[in-house]
C-alpha cells in the first residue's frame, strides 16, 4: 500500500449543523467511509441514526431526503456535529482512529444559548466529548452507537435510550 493511499489519508468531519435555538446537540466521532463518500452525516444504509432520531424529532426522518432530514432536525431544535475534526483512520471503525484533532466543542456549545443537552453517539464520541465539555452547563448523555458495528444491544433497548433525548426538547 502506498503512503498516499486513502486509508492513510487524514479524514475530516463535516461542518456543524446547528442553529442558535438548538436545545439538543448530537455528536458522533468522525464520519465513516460511506458518509465521507456521500458527504452526508450517517449515510451508511445500515446506520440506525435516522431511525433512532425520528421519534426524538417527531418526524419520519428515514423517509425524507437528506436535506429534508437536516431541516427536520433543525426545526425540532436538534443540531449535529462530531467530536473529531480530523484523524488518520483506515476504514470506519472508531477503534482505528489515531492522531485525532478535536472540534472546538466548547466554542459551539457557548454559541447555543438554549442548549440543554449534548448527546454522544457511541463510546468514542462520549470519551472525547465529555472531556472537552467538562464543566459545561448542559446535560451530557452517552448513547449506544447507531453504527452497524455496534450490534450487541437489542434494537428496542437502543431505541428507548435514544427516545429519552426528547425530554430536552420540551
Amino acid at each position: 500500500m502506498s503512503a498516499t493511499s486513502s486509508t492513510d489519508a487524514r479524514k475530516s468531519s463535516f461542518p456543524p449543523v446547528a442553529a442558535p435555538d438548538c436545545r439538543l446537540l448530537v455528536l458522533g466521532s468522525l464520519p465513516g467511509e460511506a458518509s465521507l463518500a456521500a458527504r452526508r452525516y450517517y449515510a451508511h444504509p445500515r446506520n440506525l441514526f435516522w431511525h433512532l432520531m425520528g421519534p426524538v424529532a417527531g418526524a419520519d426522518l428515514v423517509s425524507l431526503g437528506y436535506e429534508e432530514r437536516l431541516a427536520a432536525l433543525l426545526q425540532a431544535r436538534i443540531g449535529l456535529w462530531d467530536t473529531v475534526a480530523s484523524a488518520l483512520r483506515p476504514g470506519s471503525l472508531d477503534a482505528a482512529i489515531r492522531e485525532e484533532q478535536h472540534n472546538p466543542l466548547a466554542k459551539l456549545v457557548g454559541e447555543l444559548p438554549q442548549l440543554r443537552a449534548v448527546a454522544f453517539n457511541g463510546a468514542k464520541a462520549a470519551r472525547i466529548g465529555t472531556r472537552l465539555l467538562e464543566g459545561a452547563d448542559v446535560a451530557l448523555v452517552a448513547l449506544p452507537s447507531s453504527s452497524p458495528a455496534h450490534a450487541s444491544m437489542k434494537l428496542a433497548e437502543k431505541e428507548a435510550l435514544w427516545r429519552a433525548l426528547a425530554k430536552f426538547l420540551r
